[in-house]
């Protein structure tokens, strides 16, 4: 989804060899994929990534197990942009916004970087196999946000249904936004079809005065 240079943040606490190797990784995961993006998950080879990104295969594998490992990892720092993002919203920000701007993140890296990210996306939804990683790393996000929910609206996220339910529908409508955007042949504006479902969900995530 996003572009790997776009995410990359460089940490000045790390030590050079901590940032020689995060480049040798960042350098990794973009040719790998352009690579998958281009020919298929099927149709390309870690020798092809390795020959891309100019390392030895030594040392894609001191950093992924495999090819699906290199879109996992894409994910995970997907998840953790989107959290970060709800951390940093304004304390009195409704739920419902400040879910839509942390969801809005990975999003607008998409339109930004479209022809990339459009085959990425049809990448990961189209490959079995890395759906499945990526639902299974919705279910952490969903747990990282609601935890993050919890902290800001004082619930507690073990006995109140509202965050974890919150943000599972948030998530459900930045999947649900990734499948319309990528099966649609003229690519809508992503960032819009987002604000669209947060306008038909906003009700629910915003929850109004407690019945009695």
């Amino acid at each position: 989804m996003y572009d790997a240079r776009v995410s990359t943040r460089p940490d000045p606490s790390l030590s050079l060899a901590e940032r020689k190797r995060q480049l040798v990784s960042d350098e990794l995961t973009e040719a790998a994929l352009q690579l998958l993006a281009l020919k298929g998950f099927d149709g390309v080879t870690v020798d092809e990534i390795v020959a891309a990104a100019g390392v030895s295969k030594r040392t894609f594998f001191r950093y992924f197990a495999s090819k699906e490992d290199v879109v996992v990892q894409f994910l995970a720092d997907m998840g953790t942009d989107m959290r970060d993002a709800l951390a940093g919203r304004p304390a009195g920000e409704p739920p419902a916004e400040a879910l839509r701007h942390a969801v809005r993140v990975p999003v607008t890296t998409c339109a930004a970087h479209s022809e990339r990210a459009l085959r990425v996306v049809r990448l990961i939804l189209g490959t079995p196999a890395l759906l499945a990683r990526f639902l299974e790393r919705q279910d952490r996000w969903r747990d990282e946000l609601a935890g993050e929910l919890a902290r800001r609206t004082g619930r507690d996220v073990a006995a109140d249904l509202y965050p974890r339910l919150a943000a599972g529908t948030a998530l459900t409508a930045f999947h649900v936004v990734l499948q319309r955007w990528s099966a649609s042949e003229t690519a809508p504006d992503p960032v819009a079809l987002l604000d669209e479902a947060f306008d038909l969900v906003a009700p629910a995530l915003d929850p109004g005065t407690p019945r009695a």
